[in-house]
């Protein structure tokens, strides 16, 4: 199996060289690049074209949102498919926002420990979002934000058995959804997944039994094809599925 090619856009010389020594202890990722600003990193991701592209908010030129947002417009009509990771001290609700709106595919705080940071980078590769849990609630406001919109244009209160429509991010995510809908009660446990709440919190909050929670939970596992608890989280976050 091939290593996961990532260049790393890091202006801190210790972080950077401390991150690039890290990841190749990885045998999932190799480090073919890396750059101290975001002039330099935008040329060696279009030299190098990585799969993952790791970058600082803070740099000294442009910061890593302008870099996100001007590589995804470079590789709109290309074959190649640089993702992108931010990883960053920064999680005001603002930059968490602007990267996704630029197009970032995940969002990792630098305080994330190197085995998720690697476990991170395999998921942005293989099209899937890592968000970290600590900037989650953003994501779900800004979620919850839209649905209630939604059901405000709607004027009517839906059923317990009723599902939501869902505007995914990706079509993947849109199909998946349309395909197999969740009930209202198994977004109200997803969220509550999201939010690291174990099945017995859930259950408390939901005044429902534990194993009502596991049913829901196994249904929601298999609705969104996700193997567990915190690939079934990513992927809600990604979508908008849960607010």
């Amino acid at each position: 199996m091939s290593k996961i090619r990532v260049v790393l856009i890091e202006d801190h010389d210790l972080t950077r060289i401390g991150l690039c020594a890290a990841l190749k202890q990885s045998e999932k990722v190799e480090v073919v690049g890396d750059a101290a600003n975001a002039r330099q990193g935008l040329k060696t991701i279009e030299t190098m074209q990585p799969d993952v592209a790791v970058v600082d908010i803070g740099l000294p030129d442009w910061d890593g949102i302008e870099l996100t947002q001007r590589l995804k417009q470079s590789l709109v009509n290309s074959s190649v498919q640089t993702r992108v990771l931010i990883l960053t001290s920064h999680s005001s609700e603002d930059s968490v926002l602007a990267a996704f709106a630029a197009g970032a595919d995940s969002y990792s705080l630098k305080d994330v420990s190197l085995e998720n940071l690697v476990h991170a980078i395999q998921l942005t590769h293989e099209g899937n979002a890592w968000i970290d849990p600590a900037i989650a609630r953003i994501v779900l406001t800004q979620a919850r934000k839209g649905e209630d919109r939604d059901r405000l244009e709607r004027e009517e209160v839906l059923p317990e058995t009723a599902t939501r429509t869902i505007d995914a991010i990706e079509p993947e995510y849109q199909q998946l959804i349309e395909a197999y809908p969740l009930t209202e009660r198994e977004l109200d446990v997803l969220e509550l997944i999201v939010a690291g709440c174990s099945n017995a919190a859930i259950a408390e909050k939901l005044h429902i039994t534990v194993g009502t929670v596991k049913t829901h939970v196994r249904n929601i596992l298999s609705k969104l094809c996700a193997d567990d608890r915190t690939q079934a989280a990513v992927r809600a976050l990604r979508s908008g599925l849960v607010g």
